[in-house]
């Protein structure tokens, strides 16, 4: 990079750190507040040199640290944690200390501290991941695909001359977490994304964020090279291909030295790919591998297919990928959605994970809320998250990847407690043995309360909503291993009747919950799919036979009778319906613990996060009883005690159409008028 670029980033981002956050709504929540009226004194130890990064630490510090002096020292001791960690100590004259092996280890450490000033001890802290990266899907155009908190927050008509102060902002707030990784555009990516024009425009947000360790990466679309410059074809093999790619690669590092790598979706839901010209996954990756390896950049290649070799979704990446183990580059890595489907409310883990021992593997969790009420619902993640390490062996995996929740909305996120999801995120990226409950608990009380002020039962309340939010929504979209019986297209709202001519079987709901009079759920066991196949012993087992699957997996694997007894002694309609109101009961008692804690909330997030429960709280009772009344005709059985009856007709809620599209969350008035 020039030294005038160099200049340039560095005069950019001092000016952006200088520039207001806004009010407490209108900012990224774990970010520290201006309060300090003095400058806090900022000492460089020996020989840690003064680089941009290091000064960014220095003004954070004297902006927002209200305590002792701080020293920060870079040091190669063997001693430090390694991989940009730290270590944060109390001096014998009641100072500070921030000691790392870089400068980006003194920043984390920096954002640390001024998290938890009230450390005890000795903080020790080094990334779990080397990779720990947000996927967004933004188009060219500005929409986010699957996002509901506004437009895109790159403004790509105004790059490379005009800045936006949040893209500082957003730096500033991933930095803060951890994060040291963006991949900028969706993954059904344009062309056009790989053109000079749109290079140079990357190049302007890359010289922001390389101040806060923060690498981009690009979505690529595999057809490129016959979009952009006219090429008969992409098969990955052919020699002008292959040149192609070579050339781009060097065009990107000349611009962004630093530059993350390629994700790439292929042969996906109409996506290009290698297979288009007979080739294989292996021989995709590998090509663009070799093209960025001199260049030290990876390639994330993902997972996320499905075709017609099974009848059975669920089995498709494992079909595909788990046969080219051992013929990928060095540094491919393959991209693995947690779940074997889609981001579902909750889904067993898929079994890819520990199924390629001999290539990298990474895990990609969906941190905007598709398919758990958009932005209107309260839905914290981490215990889904949580879940799956359970499962998977954090260690067993090379990096991790969240579809991102951002969009240029005041607050970022939409749901203002949504901001909570991009912050777990974060944090077990960091560091994936973090529970769920510590990760609300610190959310909540550093970022939503102020806990010198909040009585201990109004904290403990909002923590106990928090982390069991996630299950409620479960409980009333679809409990027991449900799974994709959602509205079509948009995913807002129940629709488990849907039909439409000419779409895809698996992209219908009645492929996956099976109703009929005998029962209800997806047949995988041996004597079904047999997708239990693809999960090592003794899970495989487990979930093969009915009587020891878990239950909220059960019917994701097992068609089941609708009068078999649960371990609760219900039948299985019995507790379906139980559920549904248990999910409805639950939001209707967050409602009620969110009124209680209004004295302690700000008054904007206060009134936002109230409008947008009670719109919870009626989608939760359209879901129950659409479903019920859907499913009812299936098991012949009337509603068991303690179950609302519900409001309306089958018919009624069989003709409710939202005239939304996939990059909308649907507002409560236009709910309202179309329920």
């Amino acid at each position: 990079m020039s030294p005038h670029r160099i200049f340039l980033s560095v005069i950019t981002a001092l000016i952006c750190l200088q520039a207001s956050a806004g009010g407490r709504f209108e900012s990224v929540s774990w970010l520290p507040v201006d309060k300090v009226r003095k400058r806090a004194k900022v000492v460089l130890l020996d020989k840690t040199p003064s680089t941009p990064t290091v000064n960014i630490a220095v003004k954070e510090l004297q902006k927002y640290w209200d305590g002792p002096e701080v020293r920060l020292g870079i040091s190669a001791s063997e001693s430090l944690p390694a991989d940009d960690g730290y270590t944060i100590a109390r001096d014998a004259d009641n100072g500070v200390s921030i000691s790392s092996r870089s400068a980006l280890g003194l920043l984390y450490g920096t954002y640390d501290l001024l998290r938890n000033p009230d450390f005890e001890g000795t903080v020790r802290e080094k990334p779990f991941y080397k990779h720990r990266i947000l996927n967004h899907w933004d188009n060219l155009d500005g929409t986010i695909e699957r996002g509901y908190a506004g437009k895109s927050l790159w403004r790509w008509k105004e790059l490379p001359d005009r800045l936006s102060p949040r893209y500082q902002e957003y730096a500033r707030a991933n930095a803060a977490i951890g994060i040291n990784g963006t991949v900028i555009n969706n993954v059904n990516a344009s062309p056009k994304t790989l053109s000079r024009e749109y290079l140079v425009k990357v190049a302007a947000l890359a010289d922001i964020f390389r101040l806060y360790g923060i690498r981009v990466y690009l979505s690529v679309n595999f057809a490129s090279p016959m979009v952009l410059d006219s090429l008969p074809t992409a098969d990955p093999l052919d020699p002008a291909v292959i040149k192609w790619w070579e050339r781009k690669a060097d065009e990107i590092y000349s611009l962004i030295p630093d530059f993350g790598g390629f994700l790439v979706k292929a042969n996906s839901e109409g996506q290009p790919g290698p297979m288009d010209f007979g080739r294989s996954h292996a021989d995709g990756a590998n090509m663009l591998a070799k093209a960025l390896k001199p260049h030290e950049g990876i390639v994330m290649w993902r997972a996320f297919v499905y075709s017609p070799i099974d009848a059975d979704r669920a089995k498709q990446a494992y079909m595909e990928f788990q046969p080219l183990d051992g013929k990928f580059d060095p540094n491919v890595i393959i991209q693995i959605k947690n779940g074997p489907i889609d981001f579902q409310p909750r889904e067993p883990y898929s079994p890819l994970f520990g199924a390629m021992p001999v290539t990298d593997e990474m895990a990609e969790f969906q941190i905007t809320q598709e398919y758990l009420g958009h932005s209107n619902h309260l839905a914290f993640l981490a215990p889904m998250w949580t879940e799956f390490f359970r499962y998977v062996n954090p260690a067993s995996l090379k990096a991790i990847a969240g579809v991102t929740n951002i969009g240029d909305d005041a607050n970022w996120t939409g749901h203002p407690l949504a901001q909570a999801n991009w912050y777990a995120f974060g944090r077990l990226a960091w560091n994936p043995a973090l529970t769920a409950r510590e990760i609300a608990g610190d959310w909540i009380t550093k970022n939503l309360v102020d806990i010198s002020k909040t009585p201990v039962g109004v904290v403990e309340s909002l923590i106990d909503m928090f982390t069991t939010s996630h299950e409620a929504v479960v409980d009333y979209m679809m409990p027991l291993g449900l799974h994709h019986i959602f509205a079509y297209g948009h995913h807002y709202g129940p629709e488990p009747w849907c039909d439409v001519p000419g779409a895809r079987a698996d992209w219908l709901p009645k492929y996956y919950h099976r109703a009929d009079s005998a029962g209800l759920g997806f047949d995988r066991s041996p004597s079904g799919s047999n997708a239990v196949e693809q999960y090592p012993e003794p899970l495989r087992s487990q979930l093969a036979d009915m009587s020891t699957c878990p239950e909220e997996f059960l019917l994701w694997f097992h068609h089941v009778p609708w009068d078999r007894r649960l371990s609760s002694g219900r039948t299985l309609w019995e507790e379906l319906c139980l559920s549904y109101q248990k999910g409805c009961d639950a939001v209707e008692d967050y409602e009620k613990v969110w009124k209680e804690a209004r004295p302690y909330i700000d008054p904007e997030v206060y009134a936002d996060v109230r409008e947008r429960l009670a719109t919870q709280s009626r989608d939760a009772k359209w879901w129950r009883d659409a479903c019920l009344l859907y499913f009812g005709q299936y098991s012949g059985m009337p509603l068991p005690k303690g179950v609302d009856k519900p409001a309306h007709s089958l018919d009624y809620y069989e003709k409710v159409k939202l005239p939304i599209s996939n990059y909308e969350c649907p507002s409560p008035k236009l709910l309202d008028s179309v329920r």
